[in-house]
């Protein structure tokens, strides 16, 4: 008995084993590198790299733009999260129901998550450009002035928010889908007999059997939040004045633009710290609260 159990063991290793290489190959092991070059200065010519222990920390602190970037990124996951969790959760339901064209509503929500996020920049870079752009024609129709929404510093950055929802709410409705395909239509005939309302029915048994769904997309959104570099380069650039700056672009620009490496590793440290420790609340907080049929 014992042999077998060793042997279904060792199965059970060597099929995770692939998985496993993976993972180390191309998750842990980057980010425990980022985290010790981040205690070294940045190798220059034929000077090699030093030990400076927590000075690219010190200098993040006293960084403006560092400062900057992230509570641009902090606003940037409060507007983009709950409006296409929220989006995401209205269209699954309303292409869940018997209606006429329910296969190309569903592609059409869906068809902006399997754009190139080029493709989608350029799109949208159209539309917000100054004198000729769609949305510069749809307000000169109303009547009301001119606006450079990309170059003002008030709505750069709700630009961007607003491309990120339309990019994201259709695939995050995918997962809602599926979610509201696997629900037994008894539930909604059971509450149909207690009198609920659509409303209650909604928020006192769809919304909580859909918590497992929610705690992924969650986690999901949040990660794309901190990710999001190509819309920034096509667009904006950062700007007006680091006004659209995200984290993960300034991580870039420090990188790949002033080539200050060692510095570069010290944000994305800080970035996969922030990353981690929401990730931790939410599964801390939420998964409690989560009803796993």
């Amino acid at each position: 008995m014992n042999r077998i159990n060793l042997q279904h063991q060792v199965t059970g290793w060597l099929l995770l084993l692939p998985a496993m290489l993976l993972l180390l190959a191309f998750t842990h092991y980057p980010a425990v590198a980022t985290l010790w070059h981040s205690f070294f200065s940045t190798p220059k010519g034929s000077r090699p790299a030093s030990f400076v222990g927590i000075e690219n920390y010190q200098v993040m602190i006293d960084d403006p733009v560092f400062w900057q970037s992230l509570w641009n990124n902090l606003y940037f996951s409060l507007g983009t999260i709950p409006l296409s969790i929220a989006l995401a959760i209205a269209m699954a339901l309303w292409v869940n129901g018997r209606i006429a064209g329910r296969g190309f509503l569903r592609l059409s929500y869906f068809t902006p998550t399997v754009l190139p996020m080029i493709a989608v920049a350029n799109i949208w870079l159209f539309f917000y450009t100054p004198q000729y752009g769609l949305l510069e024609q749809i307000t000169g129709f109303f009547g009301l002035p001119s606006h450079n929404w990309l170059g003002s510093p008030s709505t750069a950055l709700g630009a961007l928010i607003l491309v990120a929802i339309w990019k994201e709410a259709g695939f995050f409705m995918i997962f809602y889908l599926a979610a509201l395909q696997q629900m037994s239509p008894v539930l909604a005939e059971a509450a149909a007999l207690e009198g609920a309302s659509r409303w209650q029915y909604f928020w006192r048994v769809l919304f909580p059997l859909l918590m497992p769904t929610t705690l992924f997309v969650l986690i999901n959104a949040l990660i794309n939040s901190f990710r999001l570099v190509d819309h920034i380069i096509v667009m904006t650039r950062g700007g007006p004045d680091n006004a659209s700056s995200l984290l993960l672009y300034y991580i870039y620009q420090v990188g790949f633009s002033y080539w200050d490496s060692a510095y570069a590793a010290a944000l994305t440290t800080v970035l996969l710290a922030v990353l981690g420790t929401t990730a931790f609340i939410k599964f801390r907080f939420l998964d409690r609260r989560t009803h796993y049929q």
